[in-house]
């Protein structure tokens, strides 16, 4: 009785130095997220106003009644689904090719390392805007040059132009954050054991059959966490498409839009309902995320029928 009560005993005091240790993180985590958090909630159920927040009444759903009656919220709900699905699956496949190069044995190879990395570490405002001059369609140097090579006769407005706004938005996002996704997967490919691949070369298995066969099926779980990562950090985009197409009713996002009822229309209780929607929606899909991951490794271990 006493042998088994002093490691539980042990355990315990365990337990309350680890709550003890990780308290002031949690009472950060609360003052800097859950604090804000909560009052943005609060809000989305006000009619509070930029005017008078403190004379906020309380209207209950009236606020989410108006975003779904609104096509301006379904607009930008549309933007961003779109904005995601092809940002991470362009960013997903450019980043395994990037990934496989780099994982090659060349010379420069850590050079070459070191400068892929460049566009992600170059702060995203920053890139938006040097990217909104590049594109300018009087200054920009991509019209510049695609003019002299006879590509295009006249300048374009790549991001006016309600046709080519969320494709540029697509492409520099793709060349800002591919960088991240290949470091990602090449993190996962120096993981993989190499014994398989050494028997399938004895075996005189292709190059291209062992990477459907062994890289791939063995990649998977670093290509989930890649994609969930870009793909919770698409749906909440703001900076990259604020500088440069601003509230563009063509490329407007979820943050975007919950940004323009806050600030320009000053109507808070309307734009802390769209971030409220928009925190669920991240939250939904990380939750569907974690249980997926969860019931993998059970599948996974299921004994065959």
């Amino acid at each position: 009785m006493v042998a088994g009560g002093r490691p539980a005993r042990l355990a315990q005091r365990r337990a309350r130095l680890a709550w003890l240790l990780i308290s002031p993180t949690l009472l950060a985590v609360a003052l800097v997220a859950l604090w804000p958090l909560s009052r943005t909630v609060w809000f989305s159920f006000t009619d509070a106003t930029l005017f008078d927040p403190s004379g906020a009444a309380f209207i209950g759903f009236g606020n989410f009644r108006a975003l779904i009656l609104d096509d301006g919220w379904w607009r930008s709900v549309g933007n961003t689904l779109l904005f995601t699905t092809l940002s991470v699956t362009i960013e997903t496949c450019l980043g395994f090719a990037i990934a496989l190069i780099l994982q090659a044995q060349f010379r420069a190879r850590g050079a070459l390392r070191a400068a892929v990395l460049i566009p992600w570490a170059i702060p995203t405002v920053v890139c938006a805007k040097m990217w909104a001059w590049m594109l300018h369609d009087v200054y920009g140097v991509v019209n510049a040059l695609l003019l002299n090579l006879g590509i295009i006769d006249q300048p374009i407005a790549w991001t006016a132009s309600p046709a080519l706004a969320m494709a540029t938005l697509v492409a520099v996002d793709v060349w800002k954050t591919t960088p991240f996704v290949a470091l990602l997967l090449l993190a996962g490919l120096q993981m993989l054991p190499k014994e398989y691949f050494e028997a399938a070369k004895v075996d005189g298995a292709s190059p291209l059959a062992s990477f459907f066969l062994i890289t791939l099926p063995l990649m998977k779980p670093a290509v989930a966490v890649a994609v969930i990562f870009r793909t919770l950090d698409a749906m909440r985009i703001f900076d990259l498409v604020y500088v440069l197409t601003g509230s563009n009713r063509q490329t407007m996002t979820m943050a975007v839009y919950a940004r323009q009822q806050l600030i320009d229309f000053q109507d808070i209780g309307r734009g802390s309902a769209a971030s409220t929607l928009l925190f669920l929606v991240i939250a939904m899909v990380t939750v569907v995320y974690v249980m997926a991951m969860r019931f993998r490794p059970a599948a996974a271990g299921a004994p065959a029928a």
